[in-house]
């Protein structure tokens, strides 16, 4: 069931007494690790989701494989390893392990010695978007959960711009604050003064979609700006920006007032890092449509990238200080008016699941023949 309200009012929503900040995302979902391009053949990256340690690493083949980053011998970190193959071995006494988890040789032990049937787990792992992704949930559900769909990443209309920073906050305040855009004073200095006016919203289960109209009000706009907005109509003819949480990504689209193609699209994924789910790990993909102009989105490029890094760098001063509030008062004090948020912030919160203290501790290992 899906709900749309106009911009002057909901139903009526009230916050449940279920604290958002002490909801974990849910595993059950594709999440960004690393960017494919830092993991090259016969290397390993050292990742991490929600306090689990995972350990990747390309095989001679080109397949990316993820696993549990620790030896079930000594728990020395598997990221720590040498590739082999398709295997990875273990810095220190070298046991070896396959991309399905399971110990394929321990060099020193003797033929027919009894030794652990168990390794350590295994991801679902799969790139997509110039990113590895990993399924940190039920393995049973990975195969039949999709990964995010970009039609734009792959057109020979855009070029991607992407991004990839850590931020101190739990990953609901990253959603909160791209999909209330009544923060644009935060951003004078670079943009001058927007207003934004909400046109309305509609929500599901697992989605909330806002369209704002933006129309610069006046003060100076950075190059960035401009250059990135060029695609969706004139200099200051107003924009109509569509914000959508989709659990659990998030997208973002500029085009012109009078309808058209968007001049650019933004997809996020906030992954949770630490047990405590306080600190995120932003990955960003900001799909540019070319202007008519020949090679002028490569002149503009730096021009972009510079805006889009001052916007961040505002954005994540904001929810950091959110995120020390919380810290230092133990829960929210906050007094939210609007409906939108409470709006997202349900749907995050009935979507989640409860945060453990400390990742799930593997299986014991076990005395006894190999299977």
């Amino acid at each position: 069931m899906t709900e749309t309200f106009s911009a002057k009012g909901g139903r009526s929503a009230s916050e449940s007494t279920a604290d958002l900040r002490r909801t974990g995302i849910n595993p059950d979902f594709w999440y960004p690790v690393a960017e494919s391009a830092s993991l090259r053949k016969g290397k390993t990256v050292a990742a991490r989701f929600a306090g689990e340690r995972i350990a990747l690493y390309r095989g001679a083949d080109g397949t990316v494989y993820a696993l549990e980053d620790r030896c079930a011998h000594r728990q020395v970190p598997l990221s720590m390893g040498v590739v082999e193959g398709d295997m990875l071995r273990c810095c220190y006494h070298a046991w070896a392990y396959r991309g399905n988890g399971r110990i394929c040789q321990i060099p020193y032990l003797p033929k027919g010695a009894a030794r652990p049937p168990r390794g350590v787990r295994a991801y679902p792992a799969r790139e997509a978007y110039g990113l590895v992704f990993v399924f940190p949930g039920d393995p049973g559900k990975a195969a039949a959960t999709s990964l995010p769909e970009l039609p734009e990443f792959d057109s020979a209309r855009h070029m991607t711009m992407r991004f990839s920073r850590t931020v101190a906050c739990h990953y609901s305040f990253l959603h909160e604050n791209l999909l209330d855009m009544n923060h644009q004073f935060l951003h004078r200095g670079i943009v001058g003064r927007i207003q934004p006016e909400l046109l309305g919203y509609h929500t599901g289960p697992q989605s909330v979609e806002a369209r704002y109209l933006f129309t610069h009000a006046g003060g100076k706009k950075s190059q960035g700006a401009r250059l990135l907005a060029a695609g969706a109509g004139g200099r200051h003819s107003p924009h109509v920006i569509t914000i959508r949480t989709s659990y659990p990504y998030q997208t973002l689209q500029l085009a012109p007032e009078d309808s058209g193609l968007p001049a650019f699209s933004l997809w996020a994924a906030y992954v949770p890092e630490d047990a405590e789910q306080r600190t995120s790990h932003a990955y960003g993909l900001l799909m540019i449509a070319k202007p008519p102009v020949p090679g002028g989105l490569h002149l503009a490029w730096p021009f972009i990238r510079r805006f889009t890094e001052r916007v961040f760098a505002e954005d994540r001063m904001a929810v950091e200080a959110e995120q020390r509030a919380w810290g230092e008062q133990g829960r929210d004090r906050n007094h939210e008016v609007s409906p939108l948020i409470l709006e997202v912030r349900q749907v995050l919160r009935s979507n989640g699941v409860p945060i453990r203290p400390d990742p799930p501790c593997a299986a014991p290992l076990r005395s006894g023949p190999v299977p």
